[in-house]
């Protein structure tokens, strides 16, 4: 990554055009302020560069203090799997995105562009975070059968419960971007599932999703029309990670 960046800064010193220092010349005295500023986009990319690999690195550290070093990390990578679903799906759409920023004890985002697009759009990028962490929990669960060693197991069940968890469907969550595209009927339907969920899973957690798809039968923000392929996508991915902590050891989110 280090080195990646040092080489974009220089080669865009090397090949800036004459015409900027002329320009500069002309200037007199305010000139090297003038070619600063024209390079201050380069310096952004890089801290904007930095953010992502430094961010990342605060984050495991915390859960490396909090859990040790194997859980830490293997955490950290379930998350940033996470994210990458997010920023994958808005890139193969053609959309400018920006790479994960991680935010020790909270979580991480990836900021991308939303203007003008559907509701539709919104939450299938929404929901390909919990799909990529599904998948990611999945591998966790198979590695785990087969090495017999309980990080995996543990890595596997933590990472489908915080998926689960991000999918209750209220504020800035993956869930409560996916249900704006749900329609009154289609919420009533997540209730139902959850519930449904919790009760065969024995998962708390679904009753947290339940709770908030409750909510958001009653808010005035439907859509002109359902959406079957988003009710479709969040009740799959709802259910595999259900499957996966029901499969593993234990219960809710840490190494025990």
């Amino acid at each position: 990554m280090g080195h990646s960046l040092a080489l974009d800064v220089a080669a865009d010193q090397q090949q800036a055009p004459k015409s900027e220092n002329e320009w500069a010349k002309k200037l007199g005295p305010a000139g090297p302020i003038a070619i600063l500023l024209a390079k201050g986009k380069v310096v952004l990319a890089a801290v904007f560069k930095l953010k992502f690999l430094l961010s990342f690195v605060a984050f495991f550290s915390l859960y490396w203090a909090l859990y040790g070093a194997a859980f830490g990390l293997g955490f950290a990578a379930l998350i940033l799997i996470h994210e990458m679903g997010h920023f994958i799906d808005v890139k193969r759409r053609g959309l400018p995105a920006e790479m994960p920023v991680f935010l020790p004890g909270f979580g991480a985002y990836v900021r991308w562009q939303a203007l003008g697009v559907s509701l539709e759009t919104r939450a299938a990028v929404s929901l390909a975070g919990p799909l990529a962490g599904a998948i990611a929990a999945i591998a966790c669960s198979l590695i785990w059968w087969k090495t017999g060693n309980g990080v995996w197991a543990a890595l596997a069940r933590s990472g489908a419960w915080l998926n689960v968890l991000n999918l209750i469907p209220v504020w800035m969550l993956d869930g409560g971007q996916a249900a704006l595209a749900l329609s009154k009927l289609e919420r009533i339907g997540l209730v139902t599932l959850c519930l449904a969920l919790w009760l065969f899973f024995g998962e708390s957690v679904f009753f947290l999703v339940a709770l908030g798809a409750a909510y958001r039968i009653f808010t005035k923000d439907m859509p002109t029309r359902p959406s079957f392929a988003v009710s479709a996508y969040y009740a799959v991915v709802l259910t595999t990670l259900g499957a996966v902590m029901w499969m593993m050891p234990g219960q809710g989110f840490g190494p025990r």
